[in-house]
């Protein structure tokens, strides 16, 4: 019996619901390439109630910089005082939950849609991605669909994570393994052995 083959003309979606009609997703697509993906427009508030008018969570404070991709606005959650960096891409065909104080740094991709290579039409098959408060994704980092980054845990630069990260845990690499354990110092700042010495020459205050 011959082997079957790979015929892209057979793919389906398998019913996939974007959510919203036809009309509101070419609307978003223009108004992201008139707003979010314009370097020339920075304001951070008027990002944000922009992201709300069409259906996303977002929380206080959030930041989000020039060239920020995102797919689905309806399908995002984001918690106070999170960033999103420059071009990064939360491509949330599935939901995408960003926890409050978590970071996204340049470049990283959310990716929540994959293909079954199981399937001769490599139908489309999504899964949901959270990312806890207080987790930083590092730039051109990349996460994929169904995975889970932990509270306070850390995606190294360009390293893409398959499975779960643990809480507070620190991960490199393709795939990412874990390499250590976060550990948040009291007060904000440079560490102590580092602290630049103060300038004599400067007057006290008291």
């Amino acid at each position: 019996m011959a082997a079957s083959r790979v015929d892209l003309s057979l793919t389906s979606n398998r019913g996939y619901d974007h959510g919203r009609s036809l009309f509101l997703r070419a609307l978003w697509m223009w108004v992201e390439a008139l707003v979010l993906l314009n370097p020339l427009i920075t304001s951070f508030s008027f990002k944000r109630w922009l992201l709300r008018r069409f259906g996303a969570e977002i929380g206080p404070n959030v930041i989000i910089k020039p060239s920020v991709h995102v797919k689905h606005p309806w399908r995002l959650r984001i918690a106070a005082n999170a960033w999103i960096g420059e071009r990064a891409w939360i491509d949330n065909l599935a939901a995408v939950a960003i926890g409050a104080n978590a970071c996204i740094s340049q470049g990283a991709y959310i990716c929540t849609g994959n293909h079954d290579w199981s399937d001769p039409g490599m139908g489309l098959v999504v899964a949901p991605v959270e990312i806890g408060d207080g987790a930083w994704v590092g730039a051109f980092a990349k996460v994929a669909p169904g995975v889970t980054v932990g509270e306070q845990a850390v995606l190294c630069l360009g390293s893409v994570l398959f499975t779960d990260a643990e809480p507070d845990g620190i991960y490199l690499g393709n795939p990412a393994e874990r390499i250590g354990t976060r550990a948040l110092r009291d007060v904000p700042g440079p560490p102590p052995e580092t602290a630049a010495a103060p300038d004599a020459r400067e007057p006290v205050s008291r």
